[in-house]
């Protein structure tokens, strides 16, 4: 039941949302065993002349970047997953955005079950059930 907050500096592009959308689905399903039914994912495009990196930006750089939150329960996952799923949705991001900036984040927020939880209900609550 994650929830996927993706911000990525580049022109917005229905085709790209679809594909930023269904690789993540895909690698939080394989890597994280997350099922994809309650799986939410936002995402928001924000123009590469108001992204700073280094203190220019990414327009002038030709580079386009991305940060991407997705929160799990904690307890959920190990850490080597943890770590192939950031390799691996990094090494997604550059095949799909191209020139990306190195300095791009991927952040797997760690939340505590009984703080998280989807249809009024605690992760906590569900699994005690």
């Amino acid at each position: 039941m994650p929830i996927l907050d993706v911000k990525i500096a580049a022109r917005e592009s229905a085709d790209l949302t679809q594909a930023v959308a269904s690789s993540l689905i895909e690698l939080t399903s394989r890597i994280l065993k997350k099922k994809p039914e309650v799986t939410s994912i936002a995402i928001t495009y924000v123009d590469p002349a108001r992204w700073i990196v280094g203190g220019r930006p990414l327009s002038e750089q030709g580079k386009n970047s991305f940060y991407f939150d997705i929160k799990i329960t904690d307890e959920t996952n190990t850490k080597a997953e943890k770590a192939q799923y950031i390799r691996e949705t990094y090494a997604m991001f550059r095949r799909l955005l191209g020139e990306l900036h190195e300095v791009s984040y991927v952040y797997v927020e760690d939340v505590r079950a009984t703080a998280y939880g989807y249809g009024g209900l605690t992760q906590e609550y569900r699994y005690q059930r």
